[in-house]
């Protein structure tokens, strides 16, 4: 197994950045009344710039009909094909290209007469690695168990590929793909992934062969498809489909007009939230905390991925604001008795004790306060099902969460690194997110309500154990500077006497742990919807695109603006 593995752009034997050593603000006074100092940095999106931006593809009716007709056609497509694996292909490639939306139902029927038919597909896929991986990473990704033991068959004697398959260059991709999908205890499948990745590796090196699948190895090695944002996913793989020289073309108009369709609608939604956003005044407000209204309607945009769920990425964006102005109250501006006195509020839920806040709580108190009553108004107008006190419990989880924080910051304490994630998973402020999330379902019941509660579902904690890591592997130097708590590699390098590098390697193994269990998760029957546990493993990915080089979400730099623009702002050129 190899010393050194990358994920993303983040190597496990990376050289340490150079943290910089932790030091008490204040010494023996806890509550000493300062403010950090602010060293954020300011919006690169300005209101009249987004209102001017134009989404012609939703004004104009003749790309939705063209659409409609090529969607037909891939159906009739999907529904004439006879041969296993061309349909798996197929179904591959929908996924890749952002399309698979339009077609579940023909997807979930084949995979499941795949799932059930299994011992009668042995044929097609005897001695074809690529085969045997493509269906068990799509099988698994829609919550089918399949046994790792499929792969026993191109394994040696003592563990390793067989020799015969070091130059099958496809099937090894598609092994280390699948490998991603991986449960607890999966140690074959785990080596397998490794001794991939060493001949795919080696495949680079010798510099010839497809250069279609040249680009899908290295687009692998910088971060596994399983953890990929979905629609970053679907514009760059549309311009690798391109130059494929199997493509459908059919299949590559739909998903070019597709992706400028729904472009265009995320557009027409960040317009409603910079409006929004302008209207409530909390960026004037509330100058000390980051205005990230772009960065926080993309997290939404990759939470929640069906276009048609607009309302709900619109009320996504409206609490990923708030939340990020909450933390930055919690982080930079409140001194302690402040913030003890807030949380205090915020745990009555009492409108009259806001009196005892200072002015820039009050405002941003009553924001809160309106934003959950306007929500819990349209669930209970909707479903019949009061959410206040769901709500509420969540808030106060978070607040308490910044609050612990806040008093280690101002007593020097360094946690362990238990106590540490204990709090941290809390505070990344996901549970919030998520239990806001599980309220866009659509399929809210009493008990998942009180599942979500009383203890929060596994998969939360899993999803959000990892959004906390990738933050803490992107932002620990800056956020010490800023000064900040110190994050888990310092925790865990205080506590276990390792080096730095030694700290992120332990740091990126708890992120592979986490992965496992949400894997797990999402083949396990759960009173959860589906559609909620894909929620949350899309929160898990949107964190590691954003922090995936630095701090994209606290700094907005190129890579992230470049991004957006290919996401939310430069439609991709038709064919002719």
């Amino acid at each position: 197994m190899e010393a050194v593995h990358q994920v993303g752009n983040w190597k496990r034997g990376d050289e340490p950045i150079g943290l910089l050593k932790y030091q008490a603000p204040f010494g023996s006074n806890p509550r000493h009344a300062y403010r950090h100092c602010n060293t954020l940095t300011f919006p690169i999106w300005d209101y009249d710039y987004v209102q001017s931006l134009r989404d012609d593809f939703v004004q104009d009716e003749s790309y939705n009909e063209r659409a409609s007709k090529l969607q037909e056609e891939v159906r009739m497509m999907l529904g004439n094909m006879v041969d296993y694996l061309e349909k798996l292909e197929l179904i591959d490639t929908l996924q890749k290209l952002g399309l698979s939306y339009h077609f579940q139902s023909e997807i979930n029927n084949t995979l499941k007469n795949i799932s059930t038919d299994r011992t009668g597909t042995v044929a097609w896929k005897k001695d074809n690695l690529y085969a045997t991986a493509l269906e068990f990473r799509l099988l698994r990704q829609h919550g089918y168990k399949v046994d790792q033991d499929v792969f026993t068959c191109f394994m040696d004697d003592v563990g390793n590929i067989k020799s015969s398959l070091n130059q099958d260059f496809k099937g090894l991709l598609n092994l280390y793909e699948a490998s991603y999908l991986l449960l607890e205890g999966e140690t074959m499948l785990e080596n397998a992934r490794e001794l991939a990745a060493k001949l795919l590796k080696q495949y680079l090196k010798e510099n010839n062969g497809d250069q279609y699948l040249r680009m899908l190895v290295d687009h692998a090695f910088e971060l596994p498809l399983h953890w990929r944002m979905a629609r970053l996913e679907a514009r760059w793989f549309i311009d690798v489909y391109e130059k494929n020289k199997d493509k459908n073309p059919i299949i590559l108009e739909l998903a070019i007009l597709d992706y400028n369709i729904v472009q265009s609608m995320h557009l027409e939604d960040f317009k409603y939230a910079s409006t929004w956003w302008k209207e409530l005044g909390l960026g004037e407000r509330l100058s000390f905390a980051r205005d990230r209204l772009m960065s926080n309607f993309l997290w939404g945009v990759g939470m929640i991925i069906l276009p048609q769920d607009r309302k709900r990425r619109r009320n996504q964006t409206k609490l990923n604001s708030l939340l990020t102005c909450i933390d930055d109250v919690y982080d930079v501006y409140g001194t302690l008795d402040e913030l003890e006195l807030f949380t205090d509020v915020l745990e009555r839920w009492d409108i009259n004790a806001i009196q005892r806040l200072p002015n820039y709580m009050k405002i941003y108190y009553l924001a809160l306060d309106n934003f959950v009553n306007e929500m819990a108004f349209d669930i209970l107008k909707e479903q019949g099902i009061n959410v206040i006190p769901f709500l509420k419990k969540l808030w106060t989880d978070l607040c308490k969460a910044y609050l612990l924080e806040a008093k280690w910051y101002y007593s020097g304490y360094t946690p362990t690194l238990q106590e540490y994630m204990d709090n941290g998973w809390i505070s990344v402020t996901g549970p919030a997110m998520l239990g806001h999330s599980y309220l866009a379902t659509d399929h809210i019941t009493e008990e998942g309500l009180h599942n979500i509660q009383e203890y929060y579902p596994d998969i939360i904690y899993q999803a959000n154990i990892i959004v906390r890591l990738v933050n803490d592997l992107a932002t620990s130097s800056y956020e010490l500077k800023r000064g900040d708590v110190p994050k888990s590699i310092l925790c865990y390098m205080n506590e276990s006497g390792a080096s730095e590098e030694e700290a992120r390697e332990h740091m990126w193994k708890l992120i592979d742990a986490a992965w496992k269990k949400m894997n797990e998760d999402q083949m396990t029957i759960s009173p959860l919807p589906r559609k909620f546990i894909e929620m949350a493993m899309n929160h898990a990915r949107v964190a590691l695109m954003i922090y995936q080089k630095d701090d994209g979400f606290g700094i907005e730099d190129n890579e992230i603006k470049d991004k957006v623009l290919s996401l939310f702002v430069h439609p991709i050129v038709l064919p002719k």
